[in-house]
């Protein structure tokens, strides 16, 4: 007797069910048309990099994180982002793009992390990159945040809210206060919403003193919106000139986000969000759901001034974003919004042949396909009552039942299995 192995996949990974696949395909699809509709060149990289590669651009933590092997005499590792596969590609394949080169790609990466509910250590992400050869303009920034914008509407997501900040405004006002350990007090802003507010202060005032520590607060306790924040900026009187130049980003990413489509009302300015420190240099943002922020972030990017140091001589500022798609199916699930999706991925028809009539059967569903109807026939010798529960179960709304008297008449019979309803159509009305 042959020992039964119980099936099962490892902690971490996610599968789904079939009608929970097309929700989740049609969600990527969507995604995608609105990245092809703006203009970005679809491309892929491999899931397995050479390790030195992936090492070059990120370590430290990350590596702690890889999912790493060796094959032969060469260390091998999966891609933990799709960020510095793009840097490797954009490097590798230099002569041979247009810059500024726009990009998407929707694929798998993978991180060793511990295992927690909503975090995966396989995961799909949908990114959106554009890179510049020398420079780059701060609009592409906005522009960037648009695409985000229209994605996450694409799936009927409306109330959500972009966290926008540039990391120059922060790293100014160190310069200004003379703080040489800048890099410590980034870490701890961006820990702001996961620790106790008094843990938080008392830790600032550790890392700058009470004064500089009371002025760091003031700042990121700003929450004006649109052109008004930058008024309050400008009232700090920061003379120091990388700051400056975050106050001109900042305001011209505000003015062309409008120009873009993006509403005010789905954006705030918030000094708190950080981003990566291994990337990000300027314009930074993430994406809460309005009434789940619990969920964390759902979408981020920004802005990186030289994506291929590591692997080019060429200078190659960009900027991207990342919507996790995984990690946002498994929220969507959670609050219920999966639930009530409505896919385009659904079959529009199940034909159901009853005697002899599977060859009418697929002559009326090449008709329906050539229209652009997904259809499906049924097959199984089975009573009406067990194929129309199969219907039921696959969410199919319209049935389709062709005996021989249709076949005679050449026409169908098409059920409303909401209403229960039938109504009798010929072949040129279908």
């Amino acid at each position: 007797m042959i020992e039964k192995i119980k099936p099962s996949i490892l902690p971490g990974f996610m599968e789904l069910l079939p009608e929970e696949q097309r929700i989740f395909n049609d969600i990527a699809s969507k995604i995608s048309s609105v990245y092809e509709a703006n203009g970005l060149a679809p491309m892929d990289t491999p899931v397995i990099e050479k390790e030195e590669v992936l090492l070059a651009k990120s370590a430290g933590e990350t590596e702690k994180q890889m999912y790493s092997f060796t094959k032969g005499d060469r260390r091998l590792a999966l891609r933990f982002d799709l960020t510095v596969p793009l840097a490797r590609y954009v490097a590798q394949y230099f002569n041979d793009l247009n810059f500024p080169f726009k990009r998407y790609q929707i694929g798998k990466s993978y991180r060793g992390e511990r295992n927690q509910k909503g975090r995966y250590r396989e995961f799909y992400q949908c990114d959106a990159d554009i890179i510049g050869n020398g420079k780059l303009d701060i609009k592409n920034d906005a522009f960037v945040i648009s695409l985000a914008s229209q994605a996450l509407k694409s799936i009927g997501i409306e109330n959500y809210k972009f966290q926008i900040s540039n990391r120059k405004i922060l790293s100014g006002i160190f310069k200004e206060l003379l703080l040489d350990n800048s890099v410590d007090i980034m870490r701890l802003i961006d820990k702001y919403d996961k620790i106790d507010k008094a843990d938080f202060s008392r830790e600032l005032i550790e890392l700058a003193g009470e004064e500089k520590a009371d002025f760091i607060s003031s700042v990121i306790a700003i929450n004006e919106k649109g052109s008004a924040v930058i008024a309050r900026l400008q009232e700090l009187n920061v003379s120091n000139s990388v700051f400056q130049e975050g106050i001109k980003e900042l305001e011209t990413v505000i003015k062309y986000l409008e120009i873009f489509g993006v509403d005010e009302r789905e954006y705030v300015i918030d000094f708190k969000i950080i981003r990566g420190l291994d990337y990000y240099t300027g314009t930074v943002f993430e994406t809460i759901l309005c009434g789940n922020e619990s969920f964390g972030s759902i979408c981020s990017g920004g802005r990186y001034d030289n994506l291929a140091q590591v692997y080019s001589d060429n200078v190659l500022p960009g900027v991207g974003m990342s919507i996790g798609l995984t990690r946002l199916f498994f929220v969507l699930q959670e609050i219920g919004f999966i639930k009530n999706y409505n896919s385009s991925e659904k079959l529009d028809y199940l034909i159901i042949p009853m005697g002899d009539t599977v060859e009418y059967c697929f002559k009326v569903g090449k008709i329906l396909r050539d229209k652009g109807f997904k259809i499906d026939i049924y097959l199984e010798e089975e009573k009406l009552k067990k194929k129309l529960n199969y219907a039921n179960k696959l969410g199919v709304n319209n049935v389709i039942i062709i005996g021989e008297d249709e076949v005679s008449k050449n026409q169908v019979v098409i059920k409303d299995m909401s209403s229960g309803q039938q109504i009798i159509k010929s072949l040129q009305e279908i």
